[in-house]
């Protein structure tokens, strides 16, 4: 395997390639967890894995419960599996309270602070009371609690780590929250031994080639933790030094199946991008800036054969849709045809019409 074959494996491992599965809890509990704080681009990158699905069906997923989204791993919002939400929480909160400490403390958000918030959100939810941001914050403001210098997404961050919310039914276009216990009857237990051995297995089987490092900046655990996750499942996995790095990966499968004159259009915050520390393989240094702004902004990108060549972008006006790109490369005429026939799925997973 070479630097090349590294990212259209990738693909077929992500599913953007040579895609395998039919319904969006499956794509969500094969990928492990889903980058997902740009909610409507997150429902893109769940459509571009599955041949033919459509926006309803994704939303009709996640009013179902049938994917959650949440605050976990590095911490970010994810979309994950209601049967994985638990463990993985589990593996992420100390980490994450760890994160917020100094900022908790320079908004004076103490324990008892946070006890009074989450019982007045549990109280808020309970009945399957599904609530947006802004109807429990106006609750939460009704009992005293601030909510000024962004302490709200301290305190709802907390309430979802703590296993208290989780998203709930979308109100219109709206995400809410509603209780975890309501919406996961019985969320696998593990020990975190296990914990740890399954995060690995399942980023490595669906992110793969994949690094030590890669893994680290993926699931926001310690050196030591990752290397003990590492060394529990190594037995099932590949490794190959490719350009003096270590990459793991499971089967491998014929990347030439790959067409190379296919091109994908994946959303902002996709994982074939941010899932990695080093993402050279599909993004050359000299193009990152591009596609990555200075803030940490990953853009949507124009990907060919494991390549990303460019970007795009949407442009809604009622029921219709036009798309915008720009290329790295000056010849891009027979790029931007092709580009158009992919926009074509796009379109058709939103149910609009184009321009």
């Amino acid at each position: 395997m070479n630097i090349n074959d590294i990212s259209r494996q990738r693909l077929i491992n992500q599913q953007i390639a040579e895609p395998q599965f039919n319904s969006v809890k499956e794509v969500v509990q094969w990928m492990g967890a889903m980058q997902a704080q740009d909610f409507n681009m997150a429902k893109w990158a769940v459509g571009v894995r599955i041949p033919g699905v459509t926006e309803v069906q994704v939303n009709a997923a996640i009013d179902s419960g049938d994917i959650l989204r949440t605050h976990v791993l590095r911490p970010t919002w994810h979309f994950v599996s209601p049967k994985d939400i638990g463990w993985m929480l589990d593996l992420s909160a100390e980490h994450i309270k760890t994160a917020m400490r100094s900022r908790d403390k320079q908004l004076g958000l103490t324990d008892a602070v946070y006890r009074k918030s989450n019982a007045v959100i549990e109280k808020a939810l309970i009945g399957n009371n599904h609530l947006t941001r802004t109807e429990l914050s106006e609750i939460l403001n009704s009992a005293g609690i601030a909510l000024d210098n962004n302490r709200a997404s301290h305190l709802f961050v907390r309430a979802e780590i703590e296993k208290i919310i989780c998203s709930g039914k979308n109100k219109g276009k709206q995400p809410t929250y509603a209780l975890l216990s309501e919406r996961v009857e019985k969320p696998l237990q593990l020990n975190r031994d296990e914990a740890l051995a399954e995060l690995a297995r399942r980023y490595f089987i669906s992110h793969g080639p994949a690094t030590q490092q890669d893994f680290i900046w993926w699931s926001g655990l310690s050196v030591k933790e990752v290397r003990q996750a590492m060394e529990s499942v190594k037995d099932e996995f590949i490794c190959e030094n490719i350009q003096d790095q270590i990459y793991w990966f499971s089967k491998v499968r014929d990347v030439n199946k790959v067409d190379e004159n296919k091109i994908y259009l994946l959303p902002a915050f996709d994982e074939f991008i941010i899932s990695y520390k080093d993402r050279t393989a599909s993004l050359p240094y000299k193009d990152h800036v591009k596609a990555v702004s200075n803030n940490g902004v990953f853009r949507p990108v124009i990907v060919q054969n494991g390549s990303v060549i460019g970007i795009w972008k949407r442009i809604l006006k009622k029921d219709k849709v036009l798309l915008e790109t720009e290329f790295f490369m000056r010849d891009y005429k027979d790029l931007q045809k092709k580009a158009e026939k992919s926009f074509k799925s796009y379109i058709e997973f939103l149910g609009l019409s184009r321009f």
